[in-house]
């Protein structure tokens, strides 16, 4: 018996310690796996999977959420914002970007709804340009120009995604690496767009790249919106606000002129607030070279840094969206070339106008005109710009 007790002491200890080992073991791995999700499933930001690259490429859908109940869909191809949802003035959520329910929509071509644009967004002239005396040769994707970065532009890429929490919304980091030659373009380029969702209702897009050579960068957002919620329906009830006494006149190209011509009494006068209709039939050269508006904006006090650059208004909703921006131009374009033939998220089809875009940029062809702000981006500098979408109710 002597013998025998303390053996089975022994026993009985080490199994329970063993016991105890398994329950810390089981905790440290539960710990882990809580750690690694965090960041994918929270209150504010899910991953889940929108499709696949015809290579297997996986791409990843995140909804960003406020507090509010503000959701915004972004997919790693492209960067693509998919959906937007924002209150009437009764406090009904619908989307408000125009966009496809699955992936394959999008890669079978689309009028670059809801993309990051890259490296060079807008067009630049015969698709070439020189810089420090050597000329670069780009796609020609727009007739004999180059537009919103060729071929196979940031629109049309798989970006890295890193998802993070926020206090009342949620924030998206999205990088990518254009090499050296890509699409024509010096330099080996690394990008970074962080798309933000507040608790109030604003998605800043935050912008920055770095080169190991000289090159010219213009990124922007290409979304497509209509506050009505309606995809039926076209934006030219909207009423629309740009801070601009001037805009830039194109030639048949679509490429400008090089004059900044003033909006006072002509259709591209917009520093009162009226509704996009109204004049978009006008007899007026400009309008007929764009089929409706598709030209860039001078915005005003651009030396004053940050603020508010362009507004717009749906009546019968209440929806309103404000855009704010530090730089020195805004592409408005009315949907001109939608012409129904791509599917509509609610059913149905996108017909001409269905959406319009305010796209925040530097001036198009700017490399090519040297009496524009300067696109250019050197080693050692940070290319850094911001925009936020702010929608709002009246």
């Amino acid at each position: 018996m002597k013998t025998v007790q303390p053996s089975l002491f022994c026993f009985v200890f080490l199994l329970t310690l063993l016991n105890l080992g398994c329950k810390e073991n089981k905790k440290e791995s539960q710990t882990d796996m809580e750690t690694e999700n965090t960041p994918m499933e929270s209150d504010h930001i899910v991953k889940s999977t929108f499709g696949e690259m015809p290579d297997g490429t996986t791409v990843d859908k995140y909804t960003l959420k406020n507090a509010m109940g503000m959701e915004v869909d972004v997919i790693t191809y492209g960067g693509i914002i998919t959906r937007w949802t924002a209150p009437d003035k009764n406090g009904k959520y619908d989307d408000v970007v125009l966009g496809f329910d699955d992936l394959k929509s999008y890669l079978d071509g689309n009028p670059y709804f809801g993309a990051l644009i890259g490296r060079y967004g807008n067009r630049i002239a015969k698709g070439k340009f020189s810089l420090d005396g050597q000329t670069y040769t780009l796609a020609t994707n727009d007739g004999e120009n180059h537009l919103h970065g060729g071929l196979k532009g940031f629109d049309k890429v798989i970006w890295a995604a890193t998802p993070k929490s926020a206090d009342e919304g949620a924030i998206l980091e999205l990088t990518y690496t254009s090499v050296d030659g890509e699409e024509g373009y010096p330099g080996n380029l690394d990008v970074k767009v962080t798309y933000t969702l507040t608790g109030d209702n604003q998605l800043e897009v935050l912008y920055e790249a770095v080169t190991d050579k000289p090159t010219v960068v213009n990124l922007t957002q290409h979304s497509y919106f209509n506050l009505s919620g309606d995809f039926t329906q076209s934006v030219l009830d909207h009423e629309l606000f740009l801070d601009a006494d001037a805009y830039l006149p194109v030639d048949g190209g679509l490429i400008p002129t090089g004059e900044l011509r003033p909006v006072s009494g002509t259709p591209f006068d917009f520093t009162t607030s009226k509704v996009m209709g109204k004049e978009i039939g006008a007899d007026d050269e400009q309008l007929k070279l764009g089929k409706g508006y598709d030209h860039c904006w001078v915005l005003n006090e651009e030396e004053s840094g940050f603020g508010l650059a362009a507004s717009a208004f749906h009546p019968a909703t209440g929806r309103v969206l404000e855009v704010y921006t530090d730089e020195p131009g805004i592409q408005f374009y009315s949907g001109n070339f939608l012409d129904g033939t791509l599917p509509a998220q609610k059913g149905g089809v996108y017909g001409q106008r269905a959406g319009f875009c305010l796209e925040t940029q530097h001036y198009p062809d700017s490399p090519n005109q040297p009496s524009f702000p300067s696109v250019r981006l050197n080693p050692g500098e940070t290319y850094k710009t911001k925009t936020t979408f702010r929608l709002t109710t009246k």
